[in-house]
């Protein structure tokens, strides 16, 4: 969410903030919160690089498309010796239950925008999960084998365990649809 003229944003002085400038999305709202002591030079200094930061923070955490397929080459060089190579990557909008998907066919992968927001280890689990389906198709012992050099795989499937949990209304459902 890039800061234009249709973002607010709120300025929140403190006393009891002495040092710390911190910032924070609320809707449409940008709240910054500042030490009572700065002075409006020192306010709109600290509320652009505030807003900066938040521009970055989002902007990697939602690449574009042509993000995802340098992301997916670099997971594929250091986690797959660079094995798996995707014709195509790109985020999708209806894969409601899937994490992501590939296309054997004509390797296609393919990555659901509920992952864009999501912390970047997560969002490079789904694409390695993807990558891995293109040098094998199930979830047999050499699928995960592949995943295993991941650090995060473990942490990643649990965090998307835990969001689907949440979706789901606190229902587990099955697992090997959330890939």
């Amino acid at each position: 969410m890039a800061h234009d003229a249709l973002t607010s944003v709120e300025v929140r002085r403190s006393r009891r903030r002495t040092a710390t400038v911190s910032a924070y999305r609320d809707g449409e709202r940008t709240i910054v919160a500042i030490p009572a002591r700065f002075s409006r030079a020192q306010e709109r200094e600290w509320v652009a690089k505030m807003l900066a930061r938040l521009d970055d923070k989002e902007r990697r955490r939602r690449p574009s498309d042509e993000e995802l397929v340098a992301r997916a080459r670099e997971l594929s060089v250091r986690y797959l010796d660079g094995r798996a190579r995707p014709s195509s990557v790109r985020w999708s909008s209806n894969q409601g239950r899937r994490w992501g998907s590939c296309t054997l066919v004509d390797g296609s992968i393919r990555i659901s925008t509920r992952v864009q927001g999501m912390p970047a280890w997560v969002l490079d689990y789904v694409l390695l999960h993807e990558l891995a389906h293109l040098l094998h198709a199930g979830h047999g012992p050499d699928f995960w084998k592949l995943l295993d050099g991941y650090p995060r795989t473990d942490r990643a499937r649990g965090f998307l365990e835990g969001v689907s949990f949440f979706q789901d209304g606190g229902s587990m459902g099955d697992p090997a649809q959330d890939d």
